[in-house]
């Protein structure tokens, strides 16, 4: 087991934090939504029908809707935005905003019913400090208005979360498969009807990106965390939220030429810091309780340990 944590971990920490930059790379000959919702319809393809081949459920009716509302706050909107951005906004700081999205969990939390504690409370203002840090010189708005978009990702994102918690998904694995699928065809479709065609012949490192991102980013980056969900605490499973920037900053600087500002680094440095306290504050908070039976779940895919879940999540 304790292995099996440490490699889900090591995927989500490396895996993830890498994306940024692989979008990046992606973006030089391939159109930034249409290519992202291809990403992850062929992800949720290939991991749906590994799945169904070992003899996993096919959703219900009202399972695809839960999957559909979360997968389009999450991938649609949260990813989609990301991808988008990152023609005028560096990988790095990318990374730097999307780390934020505990924060905004623990606002909409407090909005519904959940309210923060003083620590929570030190931890966000301590967060959107270091926010408005990052952008002291102007770093997102010198980019253009359309890169200041990209502050609504984490809020995506914490709305997704919230609602994967409340509404009805299909068990296990095939709970990413769906999400994967619907989140992927709106954002196709988004990207199609925005005007984005496939107009030239992608380069080598752009198709090299994308393949990357629908192996790696989305299959065995999503079936570690949906592993580490089901069996890690909560705050040692959300860990990914302020490790990933460091990575991404780091592989920004020697692969990409980024030089992240002074302000930039020290207010994604207040970003980190506020999120450790927020996940510290939280570890101790009783886990919510499944709104349905547990159900046993098969191995996900053939991943070695990253697929052999144990349990249903929430």
């Amino acid at each position: 087991m304790r292995s099996r944590l440490f490699l889900a971990l090591l995927a989500v920490y490396v895996i993830w934090g890498s994306t940024y930059w692989a979008i990046t790379v992606m973006l030089r000959t391939l159109p930034p939504l249409a290519t992202s919702g291809l990403r992850f319809l062929v992800a949720g393809a290939i991991l749906a029908g590994v799945l169904r081949a070992r003899g996993a459920r096919w959703p219900s009716a009202r399972e695809w809707g839960g999957a559909a509302l979360v997968g389009v706050l999450l991938l649609s909107v949260g990813n989609g935005i990301i991808a988008w951005s990152e023609q005028w906004v560096s990988s790095s700081l990318a990374a730097i905003v999307v780390s934020t999205v505990p924060l905004w969990v623990a606002v909409f939390s407090t909005a519904m019913g959940e309210p923060a504690s003083r620590r929570d409370w030190l931890a966000l203002a301590v967060g959107f400090g270091g926010v408005v840090w990052m952008n002291a010189g102007g770093e997102i708005l010198a980019s253009g208005p359309k890169a200041f978009v990209i502050v609504l990702s984490p809020v995506a994102w914490a709305l997704g979360s919230i609602a994967a918690r409340r509404v009805r998904l299909p068990a296990c694995a095939m709970s990413t498969a769906a999400q994967m699928l619907a989140g992927g065809a709106a954002l196709f479709a988004v990207g199609v009807g925005a005007g984005e065609r496939f107009v030239q012949v992608p380069s080598a490192a752009s198709v090299a990106a994308l393949a990357y991102l629908t192996v790696f980013g989305s299959i065995i980056g999503f079936t570690a965390f949906g592993y580490l969900l089901r069996n890690a605490r909560p705050a040692l499973a959300t860990s990914y939220a302020y490790v990933n920037p460091v990575i991404a900053v780091a592989i920004g600087t020697v692969l990409g030429g980024d030089r992240p500002a002074v302000h930039t680094l020290f207010g994604g440095a207040a970003v980190v810091a506020a999120v450790v306290l927020l996940s510290r504050a939280r570890a101790s908070a009783p886990r919510a309780v499944a709104s349905r039976p547990a159900e046993a779940c098969r191995p996900a895919v053939g991943l070695g340990p990253l697929a052999r879940q144990a349990r249903q999540g929430g």
